[in-house]
């Protein structure tokens, strides 16, 4: 697999950064991924291959840190923290309710590619337990009415931009 020109130009602009290119193995993966929507084997080896770097060094970061995916997503991922903060604060709970709402257990996506569910260790973030992130935002404070509500939003705006590029395909 050749990645996209527009991959291996922002990939090298990034490494250009660092004073060692390893070091620019983060923000590569993070490229990569938007380009993507994830990081399968292949576009992990081509990640190293770009930098120059041993193809191991890439697939630990990415099998390390929970924001790199290398099984596809939905377009919304849900990481509810089950850590001890967020778990004494419900988040076992909210895990319950979001499998039933959703009809998925952790590490599913639904049907529709719409939702994929995760636990994460601690999103760093107990001042707003029990947290949950979704994408880059992490959303707070959370009980069942905000979850809901929360899940409701998503659904809209989902539907909204599925509306727009069917009408910009008309």
């Amino acid at each position: 697999m050749s990645p996209p020109s527009d991959m291996r130009a922002e990939i090298e602009a990034a490494a250009a950064r660092y004073p060692d290119r390893r070091s620019a193995i983060m923000p590569a993966l993070l490229i990569a991924q938007r380009l993507h929507g994830h990081l399968p084997g292949q576009v992990l080896e081509e990640v190293a291959d770009i930098l120059g770097v041993e193809r191991i060094w890439v697939y630990e970061l990415a099998t390390f840190y929970t924001l790199f995916h290398t099984e596809p997503v939905g377009r919304y991922h849900l990481q509810l923290c089950d850590n001890v903060s967020c778990m004494l604060c419900g988040s076992e709970a909210l895990l319950a309710h979001i499998e039933t709402v959703l009809g998925i257990g952790k590490g599913e996506t639904t049907a529709d590619g719409l939702f994929t569910l995760s636990t994460v260790e601690c999103l760093g973030a107990c001042e707003m337990a029990p947290v949950m992130q979704v994408g880059d935002d992490y959303h707070g404070a959370l009980d069942i009415a905000r979850l809901d509500a929360l899940l409701t939003r998503l659904r809209a705006e989902a539907g909204a931009a599925a509306g727009a590029t069917e009408m910009a395909g008309e």
